[in-house]
């Protein structure tokens, strides 16, 4: 069973009479979570639904077996759970150090616990040496990697980030794509990763949730979303290229130059022997031998187009 459970789920904004949810039905499971949208899909009032910040109107609701709704399931949901705004959370005036006590003397924790496990999660996210400095002199990536140790100082069974790389320039992105990968995969930790970058959800999660108008377009594992076509490999050639390339083009694979030494090539089956006897046969020999990966943003465009097509 899955870790977060929403069955028919349904949120609309009295004022403006939009309909943010319609009627959504998904289980996540366990470990790293990519949720994925355009503008106005819904995962912001997801978020907030599964924080308890916002209550459905209708529907089923379940995070670590509590419900979102009830006084008794947000009291214990402040324990399991994690969040990482996209907005700044950090309080002018307090180092990290105070910043990060009160927030864990708020998830629960007791005085001494609460400042035991910051200087953990602050030398984990690489924050060692600014602690003790007002938090409003901190660079943005800084700032950043605050609001993920905030998330993680009372160890929850489940972590929302909102857009971890917001505003990061590309070593604070890769670092804290090194975090999260970390947290995910290494740690175990199960993560909910809601950003408009498809790239960071191909490093990052396992599994990718497609949102658009307040509905699931599609539920899957990352790997079986960008897997491309088998059929379609890369090869990499010590020797005569052009030869391989006209012996496999003879038997009928079509073949495409990349570079000097390199080539794609579309064979008729999955078995990838034939480039071998090929290579035997022209007098060349195969450095690599790979499947050319899909895109998982093709595969976000497809739904999304799919979507309008049935609408």
């Amino acid at each position: 069973m899955g870790l977060v459970r929403l069955e028919g789920v349904h949120k609309t904004y009295p004022r403006g009479k939009v309909r943010a949810l319609d009627g959504l039905s998904v289980e996540l499971p366990h470990g790293p979570v990519g949720l994925l949208g355009p503008n106005g899909a819904g995962k912001t009032t997801l978020l907030k639904i599964l924080l308890g910040l916002l209550a459905p109107d209708q529907g089923v609701v379940d995070v670590a077996g509590h419900s979102p709704s009830t006084r008794e399931g947000q009291l214990r949901l402040r324990q399991l759970v994690g969040y990482m705004p996209e907005s700044d959370c950090l309080i002018p005036g307090q180092t990290g150090v105070e910043t990060m006590v009160l927030l864990a003397r708020l998830s629960g924790l007791s005085e001494k616990d609460a400042l035991s496990r910051t200087h953990e999660v602050l030398d984990y996210v690489g924050l060692e040496e600014a602690r003790y400095r007002p938090v409003e002199g901190w660079s943005t990536g800084m700032k950043q990697r605050l609001k993920l140790a905030q998330a993680l100082v009372h160890d929850p069974e489940l972590v929302l980030l909102d857009e971890p790389t917001n505003g990061l320039d590309p070593a604070g992105r890769r670092h804290m794509l090194e975090l999260v990968a970390d947290l995910g995969r290494v740690r175990k930790k199960s993560l909910l990763v809601c950003t408009h970058l498809l790239a960071d959800i191909e490093r990052t999660c396992d599994h990718v949730v497609v949102l658009s108008k307040g509905r699931v377009l599609s539920s899957a594992p990352t790997n079986s979303m960008i897997g491309g076509d088998l059929r379609r490999v890369r090869v990499g050639v010590r020797g005569d290229a052009r030869a391989l390339a006209q012996v496999l083009e003879r038997r009928g694979h079509a073949c495409s130059s990349l570079d000097e030494g390199r080539f794609e090539v579309q064979l008729q089956d999955e078995d990838a022997d034939v480039l071998f006897e090929a290579a035997r046969d022209a007098g060349a020999i195969l450095l690599a031998v790979e499947p050319k990966r899909g895109s998982l943003e093709q595969t976000f465009l497809d739904a999304l187009a799919a979507q309008e097509a049935g609408a």
